[in-house]
């Protein structure tokens, strides 16, 4: 592939690059010993992905969220709010300090509130997608359609695949809270 290409091959060292993220930031948030998920397309494995890991730190309550927010800004870490999206709170790195992995990995940063609605697609379209090889491959597929339409142009295929992507996870949502009443591994 050429190295100009938004999606790449998938990689079991975007697990490793989670893991030492997760490290770094579990030793910078100083015992509050948050569960922190690898949610997104790196983390399903043989999904082509863009290079970047999506991490979903999560809380309880307001004051777990300003002891986490308090150790973020600590480890270099800023507060970008909630971009539109109730309850999943955006950190950002200025990259100043030049740390060895969370300077070095590409990442994305949310913190999410546990019974958040944003969380909670995290977390099952991670797990439809694990489990379901066919929604894996359309959305794979699809992937490479948007990339490709985008002409590998970063916003546009974000704006893209909001869009479409969006409606392909909603679609199986539905299908599945109708079909069974709760969101389940379907049958291939």
């Amino acid at each position: 592939m050429k190295d100009d290409m938004l999606i790449e091959k998938y990689t079991s060292q975007w697990v490793e690059d989670f893991e030492s993220l997760k490290f770094e930031i579990e030793c910078g948030l100083n015992g509050l010993n948050p569960r922190i998920e690898h949610v997104g397309s790196t983390s399903v494995p043989h999904l082509d992905s863009k290079p970047i890991i999506d991490l979903d730190i999560i809380y309880e309550n307001e004051s777990e969220f300003k002891l986490l927010k308090a150790g973020l800004t600590s480890i270099g870490y800023y507060h970008n709010g909630d971009q539109g999206i109730e309850n999943r709170e955006v950190f950002k790195r200025e990259k100043k300090d030049g740390h060895p992995v969370l300077d070095s990995i590409s990442h994305h940063l949310y913190v999410c509130k546990a019974q958040s609605a944003a969380l909670q697609r995290h977390i099952l379209t991670r797990d439809f997608l694990r489990k379901n090889d066919w929604a894996r491959i359309t959305y794979q597929a699809m992937k490479y359609e948007l990339a490709e339409k985008a002409n590998q142009d970063k916003k546009r295929y974000a704006a893209l695949k909001e869009v479409y992507a969006n409606a392909f996870f909603d679609e199986i949502i539905e299908n599945q809270k109708s079909s069974s009443g709760s969101w389940q591994e379907s049958k291939d």
